[in-house]
């Protein structure tokens, strides 16, 4: 007997057409992980929907300079009206859903042990945006994905969401609360599969001060730097590729959290 007796393999995917006919909502992706998810997407053949709060010609420039058929659209996910808007938009302009990248996200640094520095404006702030904001949307598409014959939800996490690490204590726990109802959306959502990316520090705009934190990921991690928005992009599309895998939360660390 062979080893590819009994293996029933469909032909490979056009990389040109892989995504060809679906839908993608990619928030926060006027920059970073999110823009880089989102040209994969659209290289891919999807029709992909660029999002950001504020950054709107940024947002736009993504947008036009896609290979395939996009929209932006402007809407700040911690108001209730706006995240309806942009699922409510995306389906009365394309109707359907088939993938959505919560990647939309914030925070703003603040020493951990500094709890003064941690107001409660900024903690209410970022659980808005990082974490009901993501479940309203979320909440909002599910009846959508239901309809597709590939849906897809992808959470960007983070390490910070399972080591105590992160830019403040706010941002490590909403990511905390973003792996855990990654989890329980997979347990009871099916079939639509639910995983979540979750890089160490990336080497982002955002980030590009940080030399100090750049240089310790790089003396630390197995694989000397930090994670790149390809990196992070990568690893989603391998959980969209996936049609077995749900419930996962996928570490896009260089083995750093291995080592901390």
């Amino acid at each position: 007997m062979t080893a590819t007796d009994g293996i029933s393999r469909p032909p490979l995917p056009d990389p040109a057409s892989e995504f060809s006919g679906r839908v993608a909502l990619v928030t926060g992706s006027s920059s970073g992980i999110g823009e880089e998810i989102a040209y994969r997407l659209s290289a891919g053949g999807a029709t992909v929907v660029v999002n950001s709060s504020s950054s709107v010609a940024a947002g736009e420039a993504v947008s036009a300079a896609l290979p395939n058929e996009s929209l932006y659209m402007r809407a700040d996910i911690s108001n209730h009206d706006e995240a309806d808007g942009l699922i409510d938009r995306t389906i009365e302009q394309f109707g359907r859903l088939d993938y959505l990248i919560n990647n939309a996200g914030w925070t703003t640094v603040i020493p951990h042990e500094d709890l003064d520095a941690l107001t409660d404006d900024i903690f209410q702030k970022t659980f808005d945006v990082n974490v009901f904001g993501t479940w309203r949307l979320t909440k909002r598409a599910i009846p959508h994905l239901r309809e597709s014959d590939d849906p897809n939800i992808v959470n960007v996490t983070s390490i910070a969401g399972v080591r105590p690490v992160g830019s403040s204590m706010a941002y490590s726990m909403t990511k905390a609360a973003l792996n855990q109802m990654t989890l329980l959306l997979a347990k009871s959502y099916g079939p639509i599969r639910v995983n979540a990316v979750a890089p160490g520090l990336v080497a982002t705009p955002w980030t590009d001060d940080w030399d100090a934190m750049h240089a310790g990921v790089a003396a630390t991690a197995s694989v000397p730097r930090s994670a790149t928005p390809v990196d992070c992009a990568e690893a989603t599309l391998a959980l969209i590729r996936n049609t077995y895998t749900t419930g996962e939360i996928f570490v896009v660390d260089g083995g750093l959290t291995q080592k901390m």
